[in-house]
């Protein structure tokens, strides 16, 4: 289980880092190309097999923040209509966003800040 999600995590990593080391993409691009990868994926149903086969390896890189964000609007358009669009991508991705705003946080208070 645990050679499975590193493999996969470890191969998405190494396709970025490619990806940003041949092209003249920037990181920040790669990233969202990332996440929208998931989400297409996610919508058309093919990231649901290689979350279950490779676990953690598929749904912590930003492939599966974009394949949780599908799920979520997938959900809640099914519970609540149209609005659910808006809401759901929102509601299934805040326990990770928030995570990542007090690590955020909680770094800032020890980092020092050096001018450039």
């Amino acid at each position: 289980m645990f050679l499975k999600a590193f493999i996969v995590g470890g191969l998405l990593c190494v396709i970025g880092q490619l990806i940003i080391d041949k092209t003249k993409l920037t990181p920040g691009r790669v990233l969202v190309g990332y996440v929208i990868t998931g989400v297409i994926l996610g919508a058309i149903g093919l990231y649901e097999p290689l979350k279950e086969w490779a676990g953690a390896g598929a749904t912590v890189p930003l492939t599966g923040f974009g394949n949780l964000l599908a799920e979520g609007t997938r959900k809640a358009v099914n519970e609540k209509g149209l609005i659910g669009a808006l809401s759901g991508p929102l509601t299934a991705g805040s326990v990770g966003i928030m995570a990542a705003v007090i690590c955020g946080l909680v770094v800032s208070f020890f980092a020092k800040p050096k001018s450039k």
